[in-house]
């Protein structure tokens, strides 16, 4: 269900020419925030679908510590992501498919096992396929 949402926001992403990421941030059983990738849109490179969430369930909750909410997110988040995500102490990383290039939840990096003051519990791999799938389509439509 919060995977579908995420999936969601993806899409949104895509129909705007970005990379097709989405997250969502669930606190007690619902969605308080939704983000997509913004990048070119914003010409920011801190416009990351994680990032604008979490900016949007800090100013939600008016508070910056988000200790008791989960991230869902379509991608393994980047370090930059990741980074965030432990500052902001999210409880919870919940992703869809793996990124081989930049992932920061053990694909690549493990930000998570770094000795910070915080730690998150990361599950990957929920609706892999589905998450994957947005990604490759979109990046086979840009070699066209």
């Amino acid at each position: 269900m919060f995977m579908r949402a995420a999936l969601n926001e993806a899409e949104k992403a895509k129909r705007k020419d970005e990379v097709p990421v989405g997250c969502v941030i669930v606190c007690d059983g619902r969605i308080i925030a939704r983000g997509h990738n913004l990048k070119e849109q914003k010409k920011s490179a801190l416009m990351h679908a994680e990032i604008a969430a979490i900016m949007r369930a800090s100013r939600k909750l008016h508070r910056w510590r988000l200790s008791g909410c989960t991230l869902v997110v379509t991608l393994e988040p980047c370090p930059m992501c990741m980074g965030a995500v432990l500052s902001a102490r999210i409880d919870r990383v919940v992703f869809g498919t793996a990124d081989p290039k930049a992932g920061a939840c053990g694909s690549v990096y493990h930000i998570n096992e770094g000795g910070l003051n915080h730690t998150v519990s990361v599950t990957g791999g929920v609706m892999q396929s589905e998450c994957a799938e947005i990604l490759t389509e979109y990046f086979k439509g840009k070699r066209k």
